[in-house]
Order: C-alpha cells, then structure tokens, then sequence
C-alpha cells in the first residue's frame, strides 16, 4: 500500500469519516450559497475548521509534513501545469458554452471589496494548506484505505466537486472537480501531501490574485 494510503497509524471509522464529510458538506454550502459576509473570511474559516478537527481524528505520522526542496520543485510545476490547463479549459469552454465567460467572470467577482494582496496572502498560507490537509490528506488518504486507492481518489475528487453544488456555477463546479481530480491523482502516485500543499497555495494565489486566466 503507497503512503497516501497510510499516513496514519490507524484507520478512521465510517462514522468518523460521514460526519467529517456531512461538516464539509455544510461549511462549504454555507461558503458558497449564503450570500452574507466575506467570502474569504467564511472559506477560509471553513478550511481551517475542518483541517484541526482532522488532526484531531487522524493524527499526522512521523515526518509526514516535513518538507523536502523537491517537495517545492514539485509543488511549482504541478501549479504551473495545472494553470496552462486551465488556461486551455477556459479557451475551449468559452467557445463551446455561451454562458462561460460570465461564470468565469462570477468567480473573480468574489475578490471585489477584498485588497488582492490579502487574498493572495490568506490562499497561500491559510486556504490552499487547509484544503489539501483535509480534502488530500484526511479524507482522500482515509477513503482509499476504506475503498481501495482508485474507488478512494473518485470519491473523494466527487465530494470535493460536489461541495461546491452550492455555488450555483457550472464552470466553478467544473473547476472543482479537475483540480480536485488532479491534486487527488498526483496525492495518490507521489505518495506525499506536501508538494500538493505547496502546488495549491502557489497556485490558487496566483490565479486568483496574481496572474488571472486570461
């Protein structure tokens, strides 16, 4: 069994696992269909919360998190890889679907009012790490123990797609789901969650704040 597999000393119970997945279901419905508040503030509260309670039920191995100077090679071309692909998606969908280029534009939409410097700051250290240490590390990693790796990475990429039903945004729910698809694929054959939490952090910092998909 590779790493991914077993980064715990011991398995997680299904009734761990369905409540930790219902809490994500609720936070992140919250996030993305209740309309009040900061969007930044109400998704990185959620991240975070649900990254401690992880800790808590699957405790992290020894040197599971320690990071390598590979770890940041890796992580900075998996971010680039991922940013040209969807570079490509938005090239291909924006011709294909003719309400496209206004989802994609409702997603940045959520920036407005918040200093991009900040947003860039909040995904780099709080959002993109959070994210990858539950969806990834906790859920992902339990999942193909309980599963098998491959029956254990679909699910999880279908929950961390499925989370954000709640947006209302097709090409956000798209999104989601190649992304969560491919951190998920690389998590499962590296075998290690630290590239993937430098891979997000650079990543969403960058696309979001930094370098927006043209």
């Amino acid at each position: 069994m590779r790493r991914a597999q077993a980064t715990a000393n011991h398995g997680q119970s299904w009734g761990g696992l369905v409540f930790m997945m219902a809490l994500a279901v609720l936070l992140f419905g919250l996030t993305f269909g209740w309309s009040w508040g900061n969007f930044w503030l109400k998704i990185t509260i959620s991240a975070v919360t649900l990254t401690v309670i992880s800790f808590f039920l699957r405790p992290p191995a020894p040197g599971e998190l320690r990071f390598k100077v590979s770890d940041v090679l890796w992580g900075l071309g998996i971010a680039v890889a991922l940013w040209l692909l969807f570079w490509l998606g938005k090239t291909i969908s924006t011709q294909l679907f003719s309400f496209a280029g206004e989802q994609i534009g409702g997603i940045y939409h959520k920036s407005q009012g918040t200093p991009l410097w900040l947003i860039a700051l909040i995904l780099f250290f709080l959002t993109g790490p959070s994210e990858e240490l539950f969806w990834r590390r906790y859920l992902q990693s339990s999942l193909m123990e309980r599963l098998g790796a491959g029956w254990g990475w679909l699910v999880a990429t279908a929950l961390y797609a499925g989370v954000h039903l709640a947006s209302a945004n097709f090409m956000l729910i798209g999104a989601a789901a190649v992304a969560g698809a491919y951190w998920g694929l690389l998590y499962w054959k590296l075998g290690r969650i630290p590239p993937i939490i430098i891979s997000h952090s650079i990543w969403s910092s960058v696309i979001f704040a930094i370098v927006p998909i043209p």
